[in-house]
């Protein structure tokens, strides 16, 4: 297996998982992903950036055996996919050094259970000589961890961002420019694990931005060769003005509560509202996360059930609690047989989030003329709200 040279001094160690669908026993994988690891030698020294997951240990270590030496292991993020083979790579060099973050030092002592004698914490600003060639720690945190920080090639202007950036996507290629879809898994990525860290990340960018790097290498998917692109795309994301969509996930389970939705989405589309529509028992829970970036209204639709709403919207429901996006204002509408009061919960089932919600709307079972004018005025009261919005 031929070594994956970026530079002459920059070679590429990582691992290519074509066949992963789930990630943290959570986030869908449509494409696969990586596990981007980087080798960068100086004159004198050579340090490894990261490893990859424990599962793509023989790729990983069949490039590293064209590697004569490793003085330093940069631990960017204690998050098992990145620092998962640390300790293999220590018995490996046991003279190498690991640095890391003071927040990833605990976290590699408890997690990987690393000696501390082994580990040096690098702060923001240090910098590590190679020997005529130079890195540089910027510290990112809470870039999803709050370990998390970046390193800056300063001769090569090479940002190697851990999880800034980064996207789950399996390519053949080494660079975001070779496909297509990078983009949009890059925003399922953003949207699935950083939205709830938009305001702390916004700043973030800022800081890694004023370096102008030429080449950006996440620690997941293509590397971004013209990084200005991604950087702009990232600077909209954790904009805080929410966007202009309505989101509408529903389960029907007797076709009552479909109608609603059905007619609801009739009356946003005459209206010229656009909309996406989620079925949550089939539904991309990553698509859906996606969908948020762009929204300001969302709509839980459900019949209720053991005397609650439905479970799955439940769990959609604590999903976008915890994603905590832009959203504006919320309702939920449904169909029920003997008891509606369990709709007026809705507003504790996303706790976390600022939302202006909107008076529940009910029917029961199929909807009745009656129904049907109520959904009508809750398409014109969510219409005006949106054509306020972009006035």
């Amino acid at each position: 297996m031929k070594l994956r040279k970026i530079s002459e001094t920059v070679s590429f160690v990582g691992a290519v998982d074509w066949d992963r669908r789930l990630f943290d026993a959570l986030v869908p994988l449509p494409h696969g992903t990586s596990y981007n690891a980087y080798y960068v030698e100086g004159s004198e020294k050579a340090a490894l950036l990261d490893t990859v997951d424990p599962s793509m240990a023989d790729t990983f270590f069949a490039y590293l055996a064209q590697r004569p030496r490793v003085d330093y292991i940069i631990s960017h993020h204690a998050e098992q996919d990145h620092s998962g083979l640390i300790p293999e790579t220590l018995r490996r060099f046991p003279n190498a050094r690991v640095l890391t973050s003071a927040p990833g030092k605990n976290l590699l002592e408890a997690m990987l259970h690393l000696s501390p004698d082994s580990i040096q914490i690098v702060k923001d600003g240090d910098s590590l000589s190679l020997g005529g060639r130079t890195l540089r720690f910027v510290q990112t945190p809470w870039v999803h961890w709050p370990e998390t920080f970046c390193t800056w090639y300063e001769e090569e202007k090479i940002l190697f961002s851990c999880d800034f950036f980064a996207s789950h996507l399996a390519t053949s290629g080494l660079y975001a420019s070779d496909d297509n879809r990078v983009l949009d898994a890059a925003k399922r990525y953003y949207a699935e694990i950083m939205m709830p860290y938009a305001s702390i990340i916004r700043k973030n960018v800022e800081k890694v931005a004023a370096l102008q790097p030429k080449l950006i290498a996440p620690s997941h998917g293509p590397l971004h060769d013209h990084p200005d692109e991604i950087v702009e795309t990232w600077r909209r994301w954790t904009d805080p003005a929410p966007g202009r969509e309505v989101i509408i996930a529903y389960v029907s389970m007797h076709g009552s509560t479909r109608s609603m939705v059905d007619r609801l989405c009739n009356g946003l589309s005459d209206r010229g509202v656009t909309f996406q529509r989620f079925d949550l028992t089939t539904a991309d829970i990553g698509q859906l996360a996606m969908s948020l970036l762009d929204a300001s209204t969302l709509v839980l639709a459900t019949p209720l059930v053991l005397n609650s709403a439905h479970p799955v919207v439940l769990h959609a429901a604590a999903l976008i609690n915890a994603l905590k996006p832009k959203l504006q204002r919320a309702v939920v509408i449904g169909s029920f047989g003997w008891n509606a009061k369990p709709l007026e919960q809705a507003p504790t089932w996303m706790p976390d989030l600022k939302l202006d919600w909107l008076p529940p709307l009910s029917c029961r079972g199929l909807p009745r003329a009656a129904d049907n004018e109520a959904i009508d005025r809750l398409v014109g009261d969510i219409a005006s709200k949106h054509t306020a919005a972009t006035a």
